[in-house]
């Protein structure tokens, strides 16, 4: 962990300065998140007590914005770091502080941290999500400029964090956006942006045995087009010879390709996603693992689930090689019509699927990954054999009357268990596939008092089999609400281990301050945003979130 550097020091001091003394012209604003687990042993659900008993993390932002200048930093606090976080984190302190300036003319700098993505991010993508304790944001600088009409450039040099410190490697990228219609003063409803992208990356090749690359480059072209409720947009990314850890240390290229469309009017929306990926992990480190110092994204197309069942099987997105296509249909009955009912009634309809691409081996080799040399070839256009990941959903969202409302849905997943999470699941088999419903039931009693209702089940044969949810919150708008959540795995075909996890939280709301107090059980599991994950530990315990901004 690092010390308060002169860099923070200056900033703290500016900051402080500016606010006392001239708080009028200049802006300070932030938020601040704190969360408080206290942890009981379990052994029946593989609950551990930690030494200290009670772990925390918490942070704070601080932005200071004054003219065409904005400073700011982040203080966090992991004492120690909340179970299923990463140890590497423990401690305190700043750990990101930036300045910058923007003028008239459309010239921008920034120094010191920064989060930035390049198109969709297949070559470049820097950001934090706290839910998953992931951060990979840049220290160094980036400038930009929109001076010129219709045209975005944007540049950075800089290392990426990795917990208290920084990366080994060093990252270099220049983007840009050009709209063909502001460029050229085209007037239409058809909207034309072309877009390109540039990366690389310096590291010093140190492996007695195998000759690196120590610079390797990445290249990014994109377009998108819009036509009235028509949209689409398409990225291909490609990637110079990158051995590392998570390919095995072969010297085969990485490429890419990202398409999504989408097609709205009134009553009636449509969206598709198609993807392939073949070997594009891209870290500033060759040898990290899990989610340390990823330059790129590649974004997830599986649908995102809210509700805790329909949520138990994520899909991880597979940087070395995968073929996925989603498509989406939501429509809504108009009132008043047979089907409609007096308020109308959506309805819904979505499919995404992934599976493995095609390998064959290279020419230099009579096996397929072989380290030390190119590893394998792969037709572009040919999907393998090995499905990772399939989920149907289908439902409808209705109102009801004036006082009730419900949402129905059915979902069927298939999860290869053996590739999303490296081993088989609890039963032994390699695939698990679930059958999921919903019901979701709003009783709005009088005004500011609300009522709901919601229950889940999933049914499978593999892993820990069935399982029963159900929750009852109680919202008192605006400020106060109770929730009562109970998970039961009656179905497991141990006894001893149909467990209910039960979970009483209350919570207080004002302003933009939110605090929840929390008591119960949680079972083990993966957490996945944008295909991005983690593991969840079970845990047993008092847990207290405390969330605002100013």
């Amino acid at each position: 962990m690092k010390k308060l550097s002169l860099f923070t020091l200056v900033l703290l001091s500016v900051v402080m300065s500016a606010q006392v003394k001239d708080v009028i012209k200049g802006h300070l604003h932030g938020n601040f998140n704190i969360d408080v687990q206290q942890y009981n042993s379990d052994s029946l659900i593989g609950a551990e007590k930690p030494p200290e008993s009670v772990l925390m993390n918490a942070y704070g932002n601080f932005t200071y914005t004054y003219g065409n200048f904005s400073g700011g930093l982040r203080y966090e606090a992991y004492l120690n770091s909340l179970k299923g976080y990463d140890k590497s984190y423990n401690g305190q302190g700043i750990s990101y502080k930036y300045l910058s300036y923007q003028n008239k003319k459309g010239l921008g700098v920034t120094v010191g941290n920064f989060y930035e993505q390049f198109g969709n991010g297949l070559i470049l993508r820097s950001y934090q999500e706290r839910m998953l304790g992931y951060d990979n944001a840049f220290e160094g600088v980036r400038a930009s400029f929109t001076g010129i009409r219709g045209v975005t450039l944007k540049g950075l040099i800089a290392k990426q964090r990795l917990f208290w410190t920084t990366g080994a490697g060093i990252v270099r990228g220049i983007d840009g956006d050009f709209s063909i219609n502001d460029v050229f003063n085209l007037k239409g409803s058809t909207q034309i942006v072309l877009g390109g992208s540039f990366v690389s990356k310096y590291q010093a090749d140190k492996n007695p045995i195998l000759k690196l690359p120590e610079n390797v480059g990445s290249g990014a072209g994109r377009i998108s087009i819009s036509h009235g409720g028509f949209f689409l947009s398409s990225e291909y990314a490609y990637k110079s010879q990158d051995p590392s850890a998570d390919n095995g240390y072969i010297y085969k290229p990485g490429e890419a390709l990202l398409i999504n469309a989408t097609y709205s009017q009134k009553g009636l929306g449509v969206y598709l996603s198609a993807k392939r990926v073949d070997n594009m992990s891209f870290r500033s480190d060759r040898g990290q693992a899990i989610n340390n110092l990823n330059i790129n994204y590649i974004p997830d197309i599986s649908k995102i689930h809210t509700y805790t069942l329909a949520a138990m099987y994520p899909y991880a997105t597979q940087t070395n090689g995968e073929m996925g296509a989603r498509a989406e249909v939501m429509y809504k009955l108009k009132r008043k019509s047979f089907l409609g009912g007096k308020y109308g009634t959506e309805l819904f309809v979505s499919y995404a699927t992934a599976y493995d691409i095609k390998r064959t081996p290279a020419s230099d080799t009579s096996a397929i990954g072989v380290k030390g040399y190119d590893g394998y070839k792969s037709n572009f256009f040919e999907v393998g054999d090995e499905l990772f990941y399939s989920d149907f959903s289908t439902g409808l969202h209705k109102k009801l009357s004036k006082k009730f409302k419900i949402h129905l849905e059915y979902l069927y997943q298939e999860i290869n268990f053996d590739k999303l999470r490296g081993e088989l699941d609890h039963s032994g088999n390699k695939m698990v596939y679930a059958n999921i419903a919903i019901v979701d039931f709003t009783w709005k009693i009088k005004s500011k008092r609300t009522l709901r209702f919601e229950f889940q089940g999933l049914f499978t044969k593999q892993d820990k089999q069935d399982w029963a949810m159900g929750l009852i919150e109680y919202t008192m708008a605006p400020h106060w609400f109770v929730a009562v959540y109970d998970a039961y795995n009656y179905g497991n075909k141990h006894s001893d281990l149909r467990i209910h996890y039960t979970t009483l939280s209350v919570g207080y709301m004002k302003n933009s301050t939110r605090i929840q107090l929390s008591y119960g059980k949680s079972m083990e599991g993966v957490i996945c945003v944008g295909g991005v994950c983690r593991v969840v530990p079970a845990t047993n315990g008092l847990s207290l979130s405390i969330t605002s901004s100013f």
